[in-house]
């Protein structure tokens, strides 16, 4: 049983996450190494930053049987189950919550909270 090398060509970033930071690596070499049917990645070279990571959310794909479950339930279109789903994460039941919740009105000089 042999080693095998392999440069992976084209390779622009290398990024490396954890919980609480993110490792940049820009133009590295990175090679891949199988010994005894193990593979294993050695990058080199290239510059290299830390960053903390996004707290943005990601785009979520929202399958389109959740959409129709939802809008069928609720009453609603399905650009407006979608939107439901993606605020409630994916969460079918929190969706169809979030839209039978009726909208809050403005308050008025007759609503008891109002000053």
């Amino acid at each position: 049983m042999g080693m095998k090398l392999d440069e992976i060509e084209g390779v622009t970033e290398v990024l490396i996450r954890t919980p609480t930071r993110e490792i940049v690596i820009e133009e590295p070499v990175v090679t891949s190494i199988v010994v005894q049917g193990q593979r294993m990645y050695q990058v080199a070279g290239g510059s290299s930053h830390e960053r903390i990571p996004s707290t943005e959310p990601t785009l979520m794909e929202v399958p389109d049987a959740d959409v129709k479950l939802v809008a069928e339930q609720t009453g609603k279109t399905p650009d407006e189950a979608k939107a439901a789903l993606k605020e409630s994460g994916g969460d079918l039941a929190e969706a169809i919550l979030r839209l039978q919740k009726p909208k809050n009105q403005p308050q008025t000089s007759e609503d008891p909270g109002s000053i």
